[in-house]
């Protein structure tokens, strides 16, 4: 099943950098909207959480493919992606160990010490949550931002500073 979130997600990358290119011509060229800002905040938080669920569907289904890739076909023992990732350490494979959150691909030896299978879920993750934290913060700006614009508009001055 996350083999396919990550063909979606793959398949769906494209077009999710057309529109951040498209969304950004849209502020720089002249004729936008007076509160451009917070909405560009509020675009982008749901851009970049969009892009955290993206790449953790990629990561899922990269670990799931590489599961998969162990437990079937004649040449499915050791784990073709601990073979790839450590060639000298072939003959000292006991096992594997496949985990999903966070998404992970550990070769087992035999003495009971792990290595990663491969190195792009540590970038794969640290991916994930930067967009995430990202998302967050420019939700909470968008929310500052709305607060201050709100309170700057109800905002009346007292009698006796106008006069």
């Amino acid at each position: 099943m996350f083999i396919l979130l990550a063909i979606a997600a793959v398949l769906a990358a494209p077009l999710w950098g057309i529109a951040v290119v498209v969304k950004l011509l849209s502020v720089a060229l002249p004729g936008r909207r007076t509160d451009w800002g917070v909405q560009l905040l509020r675009w982008s938080a749901g851009m970049t959480a969009a892009a955290a669920v993206m790449l953790l569907a990629m990561a899922l289904g990269a670990v799931e493919l590489s599961d998969n890739e162990s437990r079937s076909g004649a040449d499915s023992s050791p784990a073709p992606a601990c073979r790839d990732a450590a060639p000298h350490l072939v003959d000292r494979l006991a096992g594997h160990r496949a985990s999903y959150l966070p998404p992970a691909f550990d070769c087992v030896l035999d003495d009971g010490t792990t290595y990663p299978g491969s190195e792009s879920y540590v970038w794969l993750n640290g991916l994930v949550l930067t967009c995430a934290a990202a998302s967050v913060l420019l939700a909470v700006g968008a929310r500052c931002t709305t607060g201050r614009q709100t309170a700057r508009r109800t905002h009346v001055p007292a009698p006796e500073a106008l006069g």
